[in-house]
């Protein structure tokens, strides 16, 4: 008698859940003819959105989806993120789509030579991380051991690609996912050069100078032998980007005055060897001309005005390259 009982019970609320999810308050309200997008922060309960469907004229009742969601066992469910809703969902339409984790996902593209500050306004101007708690994550002090990278920031490690990222993630999940695509890239371009004897921090931040100093892709190599022989020789890089990695506030002028700053710990004019670490994300292109250098015996380069360099073997052959094109700069 009981399990009868029961089951004459359960048929009852089945029949009034069924009756419910048919009457107007579960109907689609008002239909419109474009989707409309709806957010679910942190800390919103199944009563907070239903709230804030109400007020957007997205449901009809507000009580009503709450009671579906009970009915349902969803309650608990909600998934933080973007969603997307078609026009003329009905109550139980819309309570499943936030209960299922199907959440709008934002492409932003990420360029190769990319400094964690540049990749933190193009974050900020998706919507999709707080510029400030982007770079918070960045340039943490313990930032290098928690994501298994050599520092001395993540700077350099938040790979240049294509993504896509849902609203509500944190800044340190983006974070981990850049860097997570740097490790993926890292252990196959190392696995195509297994005999370079470089550390990752050297791979990088030499690819990172690379990246800085190419306007012409198919010159990489070439860049990346000058920067080789150099450090073979123990020369100097005596490498603009570096220095204006170092100053804070740059204005676009590089002066001499900079040139000559001892307290800049990026001046390669003035230190030897690698600045402290990385200056920017290199590509993977950048990375593989670092560990696949041209076969060449060029220890400078200067720039042609157009992207391109001229490269020298000797510092005579070099000083000519410079004025030459110094002189067509001022003729410009």
């Amino acid at each position: 008698m009981l399990l009868l009982a029961l089951g004459i019970a359960g048929a009852a609320a089945l029949a009034g859940y069924s009756r419910w999810a048919l009457s107007p308050v579960s109907a689609p309200a008002e239909p419109g003819s474009e989707p409309a997008y709806f957010e679910i922060v942190p800390g919103d309960g199944f009563a907070a959105v239903a709230r804030k469907l109400e007020a957007r004229g997205l449901i009809r009742s507000a009580l009503a989806m709450r009671a579906h969601a009970r009915l349902a066992a969803i309650e608990s469910k909600l998934k933080v993120g973007e969603y997307e809703l078609a026009p003329g969902l009905s109550t139980p339409e819309i309570a499943s789509i936030l209960a299922s984790g199907r959440v709008r996902t934002r492409a932003v593209v990420i360029p190769e030579g990319s400094r964690a500050s540049e990749i933190a306004d193009r974050l900020a101007a998706e919507d999709l991380a707080d510029r400030d708690a982007f770079l918070s994550v960045a340039f943490d002090p313990t930032a290098p051991e928690r994501f298994e990278v050599p520092g001395p920031t993540l700077e350099g490690y938040l790979f240049p690609d294509t993504y896509r990222f849902a609203k509500g993630l944190s800044a340190e999940e983006i974070a981990r996912a850049m860097v997570g695509e740097f490790r993926s890239v890292y252990r196959e371009l190392r696995r195509e050069a297994p005999k370079s004897t470089l550390t990752m921090r050297e791979l990088v931040t030499l690819a990172s100078i690379v990246e800085k100093e190419t306007g012409a892709p198919q010159e990489r190599p070439l860049i990346a032998a000058v920067f080789l022989n150099r450090m073979r020789l123990g020369m100097r890089l005596e490498t603009d980007p570096t220095v204006i990695y170092g100053i804070e506030g740059f204005d676009g002028n590089l002066r001499r005055v900079h040139l000559e700053d001892e307290a800049n710990p990026y001046n390669t004019y003035r230190i030897p060897g690698l600045p402290p670490g990385p200056i920017a994300s290199p590509g993977r292109e950048a990375m593989r001309a670092v560990l696949e250098p041209a076969d060449s015996p060029y220890l400078y380069f200067v720039s042609r005005n157009d992207g391109s360099h001229i490269f020298s073997k000797s510092y005579r052959d070099h000083a000519r390259a410079v004025v030459q094109f110094q002189k067509q700069r001022r003729r410009r």
